[in-house]
């Protein structure tokens, strides 16, 4: 469904994604991990058109991402960016009705609205849909911004950082809200990720960058590897098993 084909993107003279290429498997949660400054963000970007490759393609279903007509992309992937900062003051309710604009262009209609509230329900807001985004946690915001993305139903979900600035409780249930979306709803999501312990635990499938080039792929009991995992961070990490869980003690 997603493939990257030699994709490169430099910035000045400093190349932060040097020929990567990468198949992103269909209706499984894909981890980007990797140190800062790996290229997982700018991949990211590209993969979701919001930034162009120097060189090489992105292709989506069979046809080169550039082809693609916008509203049509819009109803195939979504993403949702690293910093999500609102002036207007609007409501839940209001924030998740933006994800069906690329069906309704602002007409809302009783499928859109069975879109909106089936998404608040998923991200656990139904009692704070009529409150203003201004009113809310981080954590409750980055779930209101999580379900305008739900709404929109692509097959692709693509999510930078999403667990960013959050406390443990809201970090876990937005991961086992995408868990929840790729064994429902059959998505397929791509999510840059930096605590290698909500890897672990949560996606199916890994790719690993450092300083702009793949380094590691694939399965995630493969890459939750102490030698793996020493080659990308440059550091030892031992893991144990926790309730069948590989996890990773980076701590001492």
């Amino acid at each position: 469904m997603v493939e990257v084909k030699n994709v490169s993107k430099a910035y000045g003279q400093r190349k932060v994604v040097d020929d990567v290429s990468i198949k992103i498997p269909s209706n499984k949660i894909t981890s980007l991990i990797g140190p800062n400054g790996a290229g997982k963000s700018t991949l990211l970007a590209m993969m979701s058109r919001l930034s162009t490759p120097d060189h090489g393609e992105i292709i989506i279903d069979g046809q080169n991402i550039k082809e693609w007509n916008n509203d049509l992309l819009a109803q195939k992937i979504s993403i949702l960016k690293q910093a999500n900062h609102l002036n207007l003051r609007i409501t839940v309710k209001e924030l998740v009705a933006f994800g069906r604009f690329p069906y309704c262009k602002g007409r809302l209609t009783p499928e859109d609205q069975h879109y909106i509230d089936q998404a608040i329900e998923y991200m656990g807001l139904t009692q704070l849909q009529d409150k203003y985004i201004g009113e809310l946690s981080g954590g409750q915001r980055q779930c209101a911004f999580i379900a305008m993305v739900v709404a929109q139903n692509t097959d692709v979900i693509f999510l930078d950082e999403p667990l960013n600035n959050l406390d443990m409780k809201h970090s876990v249930e937005i991961m086992k809200v995408l868990q929840k979306l790729v064994r429902e709803k059959n998505k397929t999501i791509v999510v840059v990720i930096h605590d290698i312990n909500f890897a672990s635990c949560y996606s199916d499938h890994i790719i690993a960058l450092k300083n702009g080039a793949l380094v590691h792929e694939g399965e995630t009991g493969k890459i939750i590897d102490s030698h793996i995992l020493k080659d990308i961070y440059d550091m030892e990490i031992p893991i144990q098993l926790i309730n069948e869980q590989r996890i990773c003690v980076y701590f001492s």
